[in-house]
């Protein structure tokens, strides 16, 4: 299984807390009801967001809402957040999302959006069928949730979010930032916020650090901590001043963090073009862990991070180089960190999905490692593609087997089960999710096993297209192992649609695990399609 190349070909202060401007309808009086109340959060004439604020005032749970709404003309929403969006015209539909659909007695919840033109209150608004200022009455099923609005944000500095209840029963949802993506794709630490994904990650893995030599070094300075952020791309609408101590994305994480305060941040170390350095470190994974601890606690960013991720690919296997340091290296490595780091801070790692017979699962004691480890996260997908030129076709990240399928052992469900066989607990794996897709060219027959001559094109990578352009330029058109193709001309890609998504994460529910994963944040739509698909699955 081969991991994108991307991650090396594509790089070439306090928060300011805005003023909320509370601009009800009118007041929401009256006792013993279901309210709505829309707010201004801040409005630059161009465009604008609000914040609508669901409250049970009744003495009854609530399992379920959804508000009808009218907007003036010259104003409309354009993302939104924590809740599914409809439009007809002039007129709106917000339904709870699954995982925010039942309110206790005398319970709020808020969910936003961004708008065009200037903040205008809706001229008529109803939920659950009575006025949105008083009448509403509780509902005993929820409404049936709408899909979300796929039109992209706007650029205006965002403000200040109030903070997101974890999923619930603690499963995790964990997305890559790449550091290099602040160039060429122009995603920034403020896209995580503005496309509504903060409110839904419980973690970020911000890849890569260096591991060259065996020790833990900076991957990308100028990304990490040196580029100055103007107020426009500043996650708070602040800009860097020349002389701070710390800019680039870790002074944007750490104004995230400011406004998502159950966000965590782990470092991750590593990933396909800088796992050769782990050789070396597990000749010595004491001073490796040494080194490790020097760089993540350094006083400049020490606050930002929670943790370090070891992304080895892989431990006494071969990836973009082979490492042969023995079954132990990967268990030695992991109790070096877990004893420098000590028992509060999270040390978590990826690792190989091929759960084929004496592939590189069982290659490595994965199990001996894992009491040390937070979590695992085995990589399930980059299973197929077009780094082998001539096909066949297969979708690149399958839960399941399928007649024809080109290689045991390479789907998903099998990674799980042979990590749960050596004993690795269930709720320590996370199910891994690309948000992109893999393709060919030169392919004639729809179906997936087909013959081809080469990659299909990309956008920064050829054989490699994000989702967000997949969705739209080749919509899929048939499933397969539990995930999505498409063939488009002489084209074929295989990539997870929200619907694949929300089987996979039941299948993580049916099978006890601990969340789900995703590579990488850049590839989702700008309102955070897939991560809402993967928080409503998760449930």
């Amino acid at each position: 299984m081969k991991r994108s190349l991307r991650r090396a070909l594509w790089a070439t202060g306090a928060v300011v807390a805005l003023a909320v401007a509370a601009v009800p309808m009118t007041t929401a009086s009256a006792a013993g009801s279901v309210t709505a109340t829309f707010a201004k959060v801040q409005d630059w004439g161009t465009g604008h967001e609000g914040r609508v604020t669901v409250t049970n005032g009744t003495s009854s749970t609530v399992n379920g809402w959804r508000i009808e709404f009218t907007l003036p003309s010259g104003t409309s929403i354009s993302s939104s957040w924590d809740a599914d969006i409809t439009r007809s015209g002039d007129r709106y539909v917000a339904v709870n999302k699954s995982w925010a659909s039942t309110l206790a007695p005398g319970a709020s919840f808020s969910w936003g959006y961004n708008g065009t033109g200037a903040y205008k209150a809706p001229v008529s608004c109803t939920i659950n069928g009575g006025s949105c200022t008083g009448g509403g009455t509780p509902t005993t099923t929820a409404p049936t949730t709408a899909p979300p609005t796929t039109a992209p944000p706007t650029t205006a500095p965002p403000t200040t979010q109030p903070p997101t209840t974890p999923p619930p029963g603690g499963k995790k949802i964990v997305g890559y930032f790449a550091e290099w993506g602040v160039y060429a794709r122009n995603y920034h630490v403020k896209n995580i916020h503005t496309s509504g994904s903060a409110a839904k990650l419980t973690h970020i893995l911000y890849a890569f650090g260096n591991t060259t030599g065996g020790r833990c070094s900076i991957g990308d300075s100028y990304a990490d901590y040196e580029k100055a952020y103007t107020a426009a791309d500043s996650v708070d609408g602040v800009a860097d001043t020349w002389d701070q101590p710390l800019r680039g994305s870790f002074n944007q994480l750490r104004k995230l963090k400011k406004m998502y305060p159950n966000l965590k941040v782990l470092w991750s170390f590593g990933g396909w073009t800088w796992s050769g350095g782990f050789t070396q470190a597990a000749q010595n994974p004491a001073a490796f862990a040494d080194s490790c601890y020097s760089l993540v606690k350094d006083p400049r960013w020490a606050d930002v991070f929670d943790g370090i991720d070891i992304d080895w690919e892989y431990p006494n296997a071969c990836g973009l180089q082979c490492d042969s340091s023995g079954p132990n290296a990967f268990k030695n490595v992991v109790s070096a960190l877990r004893s420098k780091f000590g028992s509060s801070f999270l040390v978590t790692a990826a690792i190989t999905a091929d759960g084929s017979n004496g592939g590189k699962i069982d290659a490595t004691d994965y199990a001996g490692a894992a009491n040390n480890l937070n979590w695992l996260m085995p990589m399930t997908y980059d299973y197929f593609g077009a780094f082998n030129a001539q096909g066949p076709t297969a979708p690149h990240s399958p839960l399941y087997s399928y007649a024809g399928i080109p290689q045991q052992g390479f789907w998903s469900d099998a990674a799980i089960q042979k990590l749960k066989s050596k004993g690795v607990p269930s709720s320590k794996l996370l199910l891994g999710v690309g948000f992109y897709g893999r393709g060919w060219t030169g392919v004639t027959q729809a179906a997936p096993g087909g013959s081809a001559t080469g990659a299909a094109p990309g956008t920064y990578e050829a054989g490699i297209e994000d989702y967000k352009v997949l969705k739209n330029s080749c919509p899929a058109t048939g499933t397969v192992g539990g995930t999505a193709y498409a063939k488009c001309g002489s084209n074929w890609w295989s990539y997870d649609t929200p619907s694949t998504i929300g089987g996979k994460m039941s299948y993580a529910n049916s099978q006890g695990l601990g969340g789900a994963f995703f590579w990488e944040l850049s590839g989702d739509t700008s309102n955070g399609e897939l991560i809402g698909a993967i928080k409503g699955g998760l449930g």
